[in-house]
C-alpha cells in the first residue's frame, strides 16, 4: 500500500503565532507517521487551509478572530465528518470546549499546556483514525468476498440441478465449466435452515442480515471442506442447500452435526439440517434433495439446532395421529361458553394426542390440523362478535402463518394463546351483558316497590331461572336479592317519612300488610323505629 496513504495529515490553527510555532516545530511529527500539512493564524484562514488539504487531525484554539473555534468546528465537520478536531482551550473557556465536544470535537487540551499533552492528544486522534480506516478496509474486504464467493451462474445452476432432473452427458461439461469442484458421483444433498429466522432478523437492516448470512454460510463451507468436497448455495432468505461428495468416515450426518456445533459455538444463531441419502450421479440429485427437505421437516418436533437424516425419518412417515372429532367438538363448546380452564385442558389433550403416537406423524399433517383448529376458533368468535372487532385477531393469524414452518412448541403456544384470548373476549362480553341485565333488574325493583317482589317473580321478568338469577344478582350487586329489595324499600320509606306520610300508609304502599312487621324491618335496617326516624329528621312536634 502507498506509504503516503498511511500517514496522517495534521493542521494547527491558533491566533497566537508562538503557539503555532511551538506545536509545529518542537515535535518531530514525521517520526510518529504524521505529516504537518499546514498552519493558520485565524479561523477563516484555517477553514480555507482545511478545505484545501483535508487533514485527518486538527488542533485549533477556541477563541480566534474572524471565525472562532466553535464555528470552525461546525463548518469543518459538515465537510469532513471523520476529521478529528482537538480544541485548545484556556481554563476560563472550559464551557466552550465542552460545547465543541458536543458539536463533535474529538478532544480538548487546556492552556497552558505541556508539549507532551499535545503529542498524546494527537497520537490518540491518530489511533482513532487508523482504527476507523482498518474497519472500513475490513468491511470493503468482506463485501468483496461476498461478491466473489457467490457467483450467480453457479448458484442458479445448482438450484436447477437439485430441483429438476438433467441429462448426465450435458451436465458434466457444465459442471466442470462452472468450477463446481466435486466428483460428479456419490453425492449427498443437505438442507440447512436458520432457526427462528423471522423472530431474530425482522428488525435488522438489510446489510446486517446479509453479513450474518454470509458468515453462517462461511462456517458451513469451512466445516464441510475440512472433511470432504462440498459446495453450499443459498436457496431462500433463511435457507441454504449443499451438495457434498459422500465421505466414508465421518458420514454426511456427522459432517452436518459438526456444522450445527460450529455455528452454535461461533455465532449467536443455530441451524437445523436435513440430510438426504447418497445418490450415484448428478441426475439423481433431486431425489436426495427431496429426502433432505423431508428430513428437515421433522425438526417440527424439536427446538432446532440439530440434524435429522432421511435414513431416520423415512420409516416415520407412516405414523397416523390419533385425532378425536368428539374431543374437538367438546373443546369448541367449552370455548363458546368462555370456560378458559376447561378449554385449555381439552386443547392440551388434543395436541398431546396428535404427537403421542410412535412413529411421529408427518409434521405437515400436525401443522395443518393446528391451523384448521385456529380457523375453527376464529369462527366461534365470529358467532359472537362482529367481523370488524376481530380484524386484529385475524391479522395475527395471517402473520403467524406467513412466517412459514412452525415448531411444535410454537404451534402449541400459538393455539394456547388464541384459546386464552378467545375466552377472555367471551367472558368479558358475557360479564358486560350480565351487568346490564342485573342493572335493569335493579331499575325494575325500584319501580315496583309496591309489589310483593319475590325472587321467582323478578327472575321470570328476565327469563332466567330463580337460582341463576339469585347467584348472578349477588355476584354483581354484592348483596342478595332479598337484602336489596328490603334496602330499597326502607330507603323509599325514609323519603316518605320525611314527606310526612303516615306509617300505616307507608307500609301499605310498600306492600306490607301489617304495620308492626314493617316497623320491625325498618328498625332492624336503620336502628330506629319509623317514629324515631321521623322525629330525628323533622324534630319533635
Amino acid at each position: 500500500m502507498d506509504e503516503s496513504r498511511n500517514s496522517m495529515k495534521l493542521c494547527v490553527i491558533d491566533d497566537i503565532k508562538s503557539v503555532v510555532e511551538v506545536i509545529s516545530r518542537k515535535i518531530d511529527w514525521a517520526a510518529h507517521g504524521i505529516d504537518m500539512a499546514g498552519t493558520a493564524l485565524d479561523g477563516e484562514e484555517g477553514l480555507r487551509l482545511v478545505q484545501e488539504v483535508k487533514p485527518d487531525v486538527i488542533l485549533t484554539d477556541i477563541r480566534m478572530p474572524k471565525l472562532d473555534g466553535l464555528q470552525l468546528t461546525r463548518r469543518i465537520l459538515e465537510d469532513l465528518p471523520n476529521c478529528r478536531i482537538i480544541i485548545l482551550s484556556a481554563y476560563t473557556d472550559f464551557s466552550h470546549a465542552q460545547q465543541a465536544i458536543r458539536l463533535g470535537a474529538f478532544d480538548f487540551v487546556k492552556k497552558p499546556f505541556a508539549i507532551d499533552e499535545i503529542l498524546n492528544a494527537v497520537l490518540k486522534a491518530k489511533a482513532a483514525c487508523e482504527e476507523e480506516r482498518q474497519e472500513t478496509a475490513k468491511l470493503r474486504e468482506m463485501e468483496l468476498k461476498i461478491k466473489m464467493s457467490l457467483p450467480v451462474l453457479r448458484q442458479e445452476y445448482l438450484t436447477l440441478l437439485v430441483h429438476h432432473q438433467t441429462n448426465e452427458i450435458t451436465a458434466i461439461p457444465r459442471w466442470d465449466y462452472l468450477g463446481i469442484g466435486l466428483v460428479p458421483n456419490d453425492l449427498v444433498v443437505f438442507v440447512v435452515e436458520i432457526d427462528r429466522f423471522m423472530d431474530q432478523f425482522h428488525a435488522l437492516p438489510v446489510h446486517e442480515i446479509e453479513l450474518i448470512r454470509f458468515s453462517l454460510q462461511n462456517i458451513i463451507e469451512e466445516t464441510v471442506a475440512s472433511r470432504t468436497k462440498g459446495i453450499i448455495f443459498r436457496e431462500a432468505t433463511h435457507r441454504y442447500a449443499g451438495v457434498m461428495n459422500s465421505p466414508d468416515n465421518p458420514t454426511a450426518a456427522d459432517i452436518a452435526e459438526a456444522c450445527c456445533l460450529n455455528i452454535a459455538r461461533y455465532t449467536r444463531f443455530t441451524v437445523s439440517i436435513g440430510v438426504g441419502l447418497v445418490v450415484k450421479s448428478i441426475p439423481e440429485l433431486p431425489y436426495s434433495y427431496r429426502q433432505a427437505v423431508t428430513a428437515l421437516s421433522y425438526h417440527f418436533y424439536t427446538e432446532g439446532n440439530g440434524v435429522y437424516s432421511y435414513m431416520n425419518a423415512a420409516h416415520k412417515r407412516k405414523g397416523v395421529a390419533d385425532y378425536s372429532l368428539g374431543k374437538e367438538q367438546e373443546f369448541l363448546f367449552a370455548l363458546r361458553s368462555g370456560n378458559a380452564e376447561k378449554s385449555r385442558l381439552l386443547l392440551e389433550d388434543i395436541l398431546n394426542d396428535l404427537t403421542a403416537v410412535e412413529p411421529w406423524p408427518e409434521p405437515k399433517y400436525v401443522e395443518h390440523v393446528g391451523y384448521e383448529l385456529s380457523a375453527k376458533m376464529f369462527r366461534v368468535l365470529l358467532e359472537k362478535f362482529p367481523y370488524d372487532a376481530l380484524r386484529p385477531f385475524e391479522e395475527k393469524l395471517d402473520e403467524i402463518k406467513s412466517k412459514g414452518r412452525q415448531s411444535l412448541q410454537e404451534l402449541r403456544s400459538l393455539l394456547t394463546g388464541l384459546c386464552e384470548e378467545s375466552c377472555r373476549r367471551i367472558e368479558k362480553e358475557r360479564s358486560h351483558e350480565s351487568t346490564k341485565l342485573i342493572q335493569q333488574a335493579g331499575v325494575y325493583i325500584r319501580g315496583h316497590l309496591h309489589l310483593d317482589l319475590t325472587l321467582e317473580h323478578c327472575a321470570r321478568q328476565f327469563n332466567l331461572s330463580p337460582g341463576y338469577f339469585s347467584n348472578l344478582f349477588k355476584k354483581i350487586m354484592g348483596i342478595s336479592f332479598q337484602q336489596f329489595v328490603i334496602q330499597e324499600k326502607m330507603e323509599q320509606a325514609k323519603s316518605m317519612l320525611i314527606d310526612n306520610y303516615q306509617i300505616q300508609e307507608i307500609a301499605q304502599k310498600l306492600g306490607y300488610e301489617h304495620r308492626r312487621y314493617f316497623s320491625e324491618l325498618f328498625k332492624k335496617q336503620t336502628g330506629m323505629t319509623p317514629s324515631e326516624f321521623k322525629e330525628s329528621c323533622l324534630g319533635k312536634p
